[in-house]
């Protein structure tokens, strides 16, 4: 930074409603605050130049204001045509943080029509800095699940179709093992092993095996698809997986980092047919410490597609399923009690367990949301978590003492200002760290004692979100500092190699090494390879969580509409200055805003995170159970709006009462 003009560049992000924003300054752990006035002719994602005019505002941030726009961050957006004014329509933008409508020429609309949404490319700036384009696609219509969720999908930059070239070479290869490429390999084929996966799964690239040695200890197998065997290093195949970095799972569809070919064809770990697999053996002893480990490349014939939901029932004593699965039922029992062992030893040295509920959303034939519910992890699932974590911690920290350029999974210590926000949010809960201020004397089993002392309490839910709020995101770094969550001290991604591509990269590494094709030029050729699928598969990860997030969102809201005017029982989820935000049990939230509070005037607390009636004293806080009734669902806002019922069953929905008053 120029000290004398205290400049600095970075990226913008605006708030939700584009009304003020933060730059990022490049790597470093600090935002400055920009305010309304001071964006100038700058819009979110936009890379600029800021001049800090305080240093240290109300709120602890710097502040400044754009002097320029040093390059543009969007080139395509996706919206709906709300109107036409003069010379131009319209187009509002679904991310409400690009703030400006889109302002397209009647020749460029390539035949949309008013409330149709678009994906429409940014042509330039006009000479008062608003966006210009023009249409390249309609989606649908505003309200059209499917096309709402393309527009997700596009704005995300999220690749769904693969190239001819990508989609040839996917064919060219082969569609089962030959005998000469199991020769070559360490034979498995007679050893019982089998997948355990959810019922919708659509790949299976892990499978487990276990076995006890004469002294007593446990032989556990984890056997990973070996994708790198088919996708070549510098391949079609292999620019394209590194370019989605991930594949991305919807409710109603699954976009792919490789072709279906490999995804559900070759290198899927399916039963009965022999498959290639790089297998990790990991000696355990009875207290859950693993003593040995070795690497090998395989071929595996797999035995059987378990499901976590018939692995739960079999590990619950149904006689039924024990008996149809006689040969597995016994190595389950002995993997349930293994992955107990191993949980509570990860417990024990201070990984945090969120264990939130899962939701599930189920979409008919025509992408609509049909059911919404939330479900517990079972033992089932637990029992392979436990086997996957066990495999990551083993491989990256082989690696690590080999000295193998690497790409490791790392999840930084948490921030003091984050830490401090949260010690200050569970203090309304009568908890606390104990005079723990900073991340230096935080350890992430002070976060579990907290977590583990709210279990069953109203409030869990809602301080598990915040604690996870608290923590730095987890990303992929080609330097190893350790998994805070976990507080393991080195870890990667090596048991998904056909979703995400540090896995295969990893593996196609190991492979050299374990080969002793690994020589020092190999080694300088890798470094810098792992730094970029670091940094892409970091930033690829990031769009699809987005993605995934906006897209469940959605559908909760189209869901919830088919609910207008039902009443429900529903727990306060969080409180803001403008209303209070109330969680159902099938995990939809919507916001009850203080406007239509008709029983008092309600005054925002933020110490406390309440809301207290000026007259009647009546208070909300986080964890209450309160009866709402759904008033209105907003699409293309992806907003669900509740009402308290005696507010409904004096007054009716807030939109009718508008009505009667007009």
């Amino acid at each position: 930074m120029d000290k004398k003009k205290r400049i600095v560049t970075g990226v913008l992000r605006c708030n939700a409603n584009g009304r003020f924003g933060f730059v990022r300054v490049g790597d470093e752990d600090r935002e400055i605050f920009i305010p309304h006035d001071g964006l100038g002719a700058a819009y979110d994602r936009d890379t600029v130049q800021v001049r800090i005019d305080i240093n240290d505002n109300e709120h602890g941030h710097q502040e400044g204001h754009i002097e320029r726009v040093i390059s543009r961050g969007n080139t395509q957006l996706v919206g709906v045509i709300s109107g036409r004014k003069r010379e131009h329509f319209r187009m509002s933008p679904d991310r409400r943080a690009f703030f400006s409508r889109l302002r397209i020429p009647p020749g460029d609309m390539n035949g949309a029509r008013q409330g149709d949404r678009v994906l429409a490319e940014i042509t330039g700036y006009n000479k008062k800095n608003k966006p210009m384009g023009r249409v390249l696609a309609t989606l649908g219509r505003a309200d059209d699940i499917s096309g709402c969720i393309d527009g997700i999908i596009a704005e995300a930059g999220l690749p769904c179709v693969f190239d001819e070239k990508t989609i040839n070479a996917s064919r060219r290869c082969r569609k089962s093992v030959s005998e000469k490429e199991a020769e070559a390999r360490e034979n498995l084929r007679d050893k019982i092993i089998f997948t355990i996966d959810g019922d919708d799964s659509r790949d299976f690239d892990d499978a487990v095996s276990l076995e006890r040695n004469d002294n007593g200890n446990m032989i556990l197998g984890v056997h990973i698809a070996d994708v790198t065997h088919y996708v070549k290093e510098g391949s079609a195949l292999d620019n394209e997986a590194f370019r989605r970095g991930t594949s991305v799972y919807f409710p109603d569809r699954v976009i792919p980092m490789l072709p279906e070919a490999l995804s559900n064809g070759i290198c899927s770990l399916n039963p009965d047919v022999d498959r290639l697999t790089l297998s990790v053996f990991m000696e355990i002893d009875k207290t859950g410490s693993i003593v040995s480990s070795r690497m090998s490349e395989t071929v595996i014939h797999s035995f059987a597609r378990m499901t976590y939901n018939n692995v739960n029932r079999i590990l619950d004593g149904d006689k039924k399923l024990r008996d149809e699965y006689k040969t597995i039922a016994p190595i389950l029992d002995d993997m349930a009690e293994l992955s107990d062992i191993m949980e509570q030893k990860r417990t024990e040295r201070g990984a945090i367990d969120f264990n939130f509920p899962e939701t599930k959303i189920i979409c008919d034939k025509r992408g609509e949301p049909s059911d919404v519910f939330q479900y517990e992890r079972g033992r089932g699932e637990r029992l392979i978590e436990s086997f996957m974590l066990a495999a990551n911690e083993t491989i990256a920290e082989t690696a690590y003492w080999a000295e193998l350029p690497f790409v490791y999974r790392v999840h930084d210590a948490p921030d003091n200002a984050k830490l401090a926000a949260f010690n200050d949010f569970i203090k309304n809960f009568g908890l606390s760290f104990k005079g723990k201020t900073d991340s230096d004397s935080i350890h992430p089993k002070d976060i579990e004692m907290i977590l583990d002392q709210v279990k069953g309490r109203p409030e869990e839910l809602m301080i598990s979100q915040m604690a996870l709020r608290s923590l730095m995101k987890a990303c992929y770094r080609d330097t190893n500092s350790g998994h805070f969550g976990l507080a393991a001290r080195y870890y990667c991604h090596f048991t998904s190699p056909i979703r995400r591509y540090p896995d295969l990269m990893i593996h196609r590494i190991l492979k050299e090494f374990m080969s002793g094709k690994l020589t020092k030029k190999r080694q300088e050729r890798y470094e810098p390879v792992v730094s970029a699928a670091a940094v892409q598969s970091s930033a690829r990860e990031l769009a699809a969580e987005s993605a995934e997030r906006e897209v469940e969102d959605l559908l909760k809201t189209a869901y919830m509409r088919r609910f207008l005017g039902e009443s429900f029982d529903a727990i306060i989820s969080s409180v803001t200055s403008f209303g209070m935000f109330a969680r159902l049990e099938n995990s939809c939230e919507g916001l009850i805003r203080c406007e239509n509070m008709t029983e008092d005037y309600f005054i925002y607390d933020e110490l406390q995170h309440t809301l207290r009636g000026e007259r009647c004293g009546r208070v909300y806080s986080i964890g209450d159970s309160i009866r709402i009734t759904v008033a209105a669902c907003d699409i293309v806002q992806r907003r669900i709006d509740f009402i308290l019922e005696d507010d409904y069953l004096m007054f009716g929905l807030p939109e009718k009462r508008k009505r009667k008053y007009r």
